[in-house]
């Protein structure tokens, strides 16, 4: 597996077709097997009843038809002889004077296993069972023309990288598909040959029913259905392909496609078993053990799968375009139904938040606001404090102080330079060295101030910091790395930006927007050390730490699929590399990871905060990591 980093690489054909023209049916299917194999792709899935087409009907009953389609599945069987490539084709075969709907299974010329039908449709325009007989209860063998080969609705496949199983058509709209116990057993890629007629409504239907068995049951689901040619009397196929994995679409195929079609995606198999294994319910339905069918295709296996044909989003915590405005107002609504929650709950007259005039700090009192009008409160029971200090600039400044009064909030501004160089004096240090004592007395100063308002106002103390910081440890510890509720402490920098740009388009006014926009625009910066001569920001996070959309990619990777350092920098090299060279890359991953292990004391006593993007990092959820854990 350290090979290809979990990478399978899959396709879901459709074929033209002839209704019941077998030779030239299984030329069709050689010539997409032939073109699977130059695109390396490892499985390769055709539609129901492939070889003699779906619809028919009671030529299904002639012996004719049954006997060109065991030549032709013969035929296609030898095609695949000394070809890297698992090929999966759909037949009626007859056993113990029963037909059944089949998938058949071959590599490398042989055929490992035939998986029947188990639920057959027999309402409107479908009668399956005049034809066909289920394969719930059959022989464990069946006989074909190279012997017997295992049959039966219990086969596992399973090769040296990953697992498999099969289901057909009406076996995933049944109350219980097979593909659920499928992966009970191990599958961790679903196979599905269908052959599903379209009419209004039900391409979205079919759609997400796929997405959401691939999510219950943590697998690749990969399906493709008839094509057009197809089509005859009352019903009309459009040659659906869907590919999906643990509940997300990768790609789908055009419909009502007047040719062959063929879509190739690559299976991350590491990702499934990451979340298999932290549900540790997953095996508790195990019904009895199903059969191990192992194969062994030629050496494709030994070839490093490179995910071409997928996507990866530079930013994995924001959805696609079409998803992210609901992404954003869940966002918020999530934020701001905890605030109200707590704020309640504490009998807390004010809200008491530091305002910089940076990114996180603005999304903060936004909240915070929002979360007022959501109650009914007054805005000015939200206490906004600006704290100068020796690395405030002009910019930030003037952001906070017009952001406070245009929101409406009770504004105060307190300079902190005086307080730190008394502070200075008491503990015998030279403020012209400007080392950590210098930047984290202001930050401690700055906590000190808001803690002692909030008990001079009744107050609660928001914290202001995010995800990101709290991964790399960048804050100061027990300073703006303390509050008494971190309503950012669920969101990376990524989104947070995301965030304050999204409210500055949608929720507020020009003037308000103005100023948030410039704070997006500004460069993230603790401010700790003096400005320039002109009162412009020197200390820059990113140029220290490095960028932020590089460790959001890390951490999402590290904390929800729990990726090596290896396969994070695989994926990384690919989806920066228009903007990172690989050795640039390499360094920042590497301080991703030092810091991640070397700064969990501070993550271990953090105070409350919401998780919002599905992971977060509290000792009390989802992170419960030693302090003194060494470095993976």
């Amino acid at each position: 597996m350290s090979r290809n980093y979990g990478f399978v690489r899959v396709a879901a054909a459709v074929p033209q077709m002839r209704l019941a023209d077998c030779r030239y049916n299984a030329a069709q299917v050689k010539q997409q097997i032939d073109e699977a194999v130059e695109e390396g792709v490892q499985v390769v899935l055709f539609p129901e009843l492939t070889v003699t087409g779906y619809t028919c009907a009671d030529l299904f009953f002639m012996q004719q038809l049954q006997q060109n389609a065991l030549t032709v599945l013969e035929d296609i069987c030898n095609h695949t002889k000394g070809k890297p490539i698992i090929v999966i084709v759909g037949a009626p075969l007859q056993c113990d004077n029963n037909l059944y709907n089949c998938a058949l299974v071959m590599t490398d010329g042989d055929v490992v296993g035939v998986v029947p039908k188990i639920n057959l449709p027999n309402t409107g325009e479908f009668y399956e069972k005049r034809w066909f007989t289920s394969g719930r209860c059959c022989l464990p063998k069946m006989e074909l023309w190279a012997g017997e080969v295992p049959f039966g609705r219990d086969l596992l496949f399973v090769t040296r990288d990953f697992s498999f199983g099969i289901e057909i058509c009406e076996d995933l709209w049944s109350p219980l598909p097979p593909s659920t116990q499928l992966a009970i057993q191990g599958a961790e890629l679903i196979f599905n040959l269908s052959s599903s007629n379209c009419v209004t409504g039900k391409h979205q239907f079919r759609r997400q029913m796929i997405t959401q068995q691939s999510a219950r049951v943590h697998c690749g689901y990969i399906y493709t259905s008839s094509g057009v040619s197809e089509s005859t009397t009352d019903v009309v196929f459009g040659g659906s392909i869907y590919l999906a994995e643990n509940g997300k679409m990768l790609e789908e195929g055009e419909r009502f496609l007047r040719r062959s079609n063929m879509v190739i995606q690559e299976m991350d198999i590491e990702r499934l078993r990451t979340d298999r294994q932290r549900n540790t319910n997953f095996t508790k339905d195990k019904e009895g053990e199903y059969r191990k069918i192992y194969v062994a295709p030629l050496e494709y296996g030994m070839q490093q799968v490179e995910p071409v044909h997928r996507h990866f989003r530079k930013n994995p915590f924001i959805p696609a375009i079409p998803e992210r405005e609901d992404f954003c107002e869940d966002v918020l609504s999530i934020q701001t139904a905890a605030l109200a929650r707590r704020w309640e709950h504490t009998h807390a007259d004010t809200l008491v938040v530091g305002i910089s005039g940076g990114l996180d700090s603005t999304l903060a009192l936004l909240v915070c606001v929002l979360t007022a009008d959501l109650l009914g409160y007054d805005r000015r029971r939200v206490l906004g404090v600006t704290m100068p200090g020796f690395g405030t600039s002009d910019r930030t400044y003037g952001n906070a102080i017009r952001l406070m009064e245009q929101l409406g909030v009770s504004l105060h501004e307190i300079p902190i330079r005086d307080a730190v160089m008394q502070h200075f004096q008491d503990i015998g240090h030279d403020p012209t060295v400007r080392d950590a004592t210098y930047e984290n007395a202001q930050a401690r100063e700055r906590t000190q101030i808001l803690m002692d308002m909030a008990n001079q106002y009744n107050g609660l103390v928001v914290g202001t910091g995010d995800m990101s910081e709290l991964a790399l440890g960048w804050c100061t510890y027990n300073a703006d790395h303390m509050s008494m509720y971190g309503i950012n402490a669920g969101l990376p920098k990524t989104v947070v930006r995301y965030i304050v740009e999204y409210e500055a388009q949608n929720y507020f006014d020009d003037e308000v927007r103005e100023v948030l926009l410039d704070v997006v625009a500004t460069p993230v910066s603790p401010e700790l050390l003096p400005t320039d001569s002109e009162g412009n920001i020197t200390q820059k996070t990113e140029d220290k730490v490095g960028p932020y959309e590089l460790h959001d990619f890390f951490l999402y990777y590290t904390l929800r699929y729990g990726f090596a350092r290896e396969k994070i920098q695989y994926i990384a090299e690919r989806v920066f590399q228009d903007d990172y060279d690989p050795a640039e890359i390499e360094h920042w991953l590497a301080l991703f990871f030092r810091r991640f292990f070397s700064q969990q004391y501070k993550r271990s006593c953090l105070p409350d905060g919401p998780k919002v993007v599905g992971i977060s990092l509290s000792p009390r959820g989802d992170l419960r990591m030693p302090s003194d854990a060494n470095e993976l």
